[in-house]
């Protein structure tokens, strides 16, 4: 189905898919950003580096990063399972299925 593509449709994937990545690398910055400011506030306000050691330090940390961790997968098609191929796939059997179902 990939080969079908006109040069405009296959453009606009690759734009789309551009814009994903460039989202990602966002949200990583203002990830770690943020978490920095975090963890450095908490040690100004509690008395030192010891603080970093304290869980409060890291929930934040930890479950945006979940968040960052699944926006990663999405974005870099680690799923594999909705990754492009599989709505390429799907589209084709759609398709298909129509097809098949037309002439019944």
């Amino acid at each position: 189905m990939a080969d079908n593509y006109t040069e405009e449709q296959k453009y606009i994937r690759a734009k789309n898919r551009v814009k994903s990545i460039k989202g990602f690398y966002v949200h990583l910055s203002v990830y770690l950003i943020v978490n920095l400011f975090l963890v450095m506030s908490s040690a100004i306000a509690d008395g030192g580096w010891q603080a970093f050691w304290e869980w409060q330090s890291y929930t934040t940390a930890f479950f945006w990063g979940i968040g960052l961790a699944f926006h990663a997968l999405k974005v870099f098609g680690l799923f594999g399972i909705l990754g492009s191929n599989w709505e390429d796939k799907k589209i084709k059997e759609l398709m298909d299925k129509d097809k098949s179902d037309s002439w019944q």
